[in-house]
């Protein structure tokens, strides 16, 4: 169990940290005005969607469903794993809506300046300290 806890964590990380440089990405490309540099950034951009965050959101949710199997009965009637569960369902949102997001930018189609991506960059912080401070702290009484 403490393998699949440590590779759960990793491939977290490892998805979290695309997390938050997408939108820094989004930022850069959003202010870009040549050519080659918003070139580079669509392909930057899809290179960290496909080949690190979504491989690593896949393997972060195919691991966390295997620590909840180990004892399913346990953890689903533990409030702090339905708040986690939740926020875990919005990152998933978050991470489809940077897709969507940088499907836009592939197209010429961009919605949204360098200001908005700025604000969205910020919101995965949210979703990482509340999902630490549930397993770690399971504040006032979720257990």
């Amino acid at each position: 169990m403490l393998w699949v806890k440590a590779f759960h964590i990793i491939f977290m990380v490892t998805w979290f940290s695309g997390l938050f440089y997408l939108p820094r990405l989004f930022v850069y490309h959003a202010m870009a005005t040549d050519t080659t540099s918003i070139e580079r950034f669509k392909i930057m951009e899809r290179k960290l969607y496909y080949g690190i965050m979504t491989p690593g959101a896949i393997l972060t949710i195919l691991l966390g469903i295997w620590l909840i199997s180990f004892n399913p009965q346990g953890y689903m009637q533990m409030l702090w794993m339905h708040l986690k569960l939740s926020l875990v369902m919005l990152v998933i949102i978050y991470h489809f809506y940077l897709g969507i997001q940088m499907r836009r930018f592939k197209m010429n189609n961009n919605k949204h300046g360098h200001v908005f991506y700025r604000i969205l960059n910020e919101i995965p912080v949210l979703f990482l300290i509340g999902i630490v401070l549930l397993v770690v702290v399971k504040p006032f009484g979720l257990v």
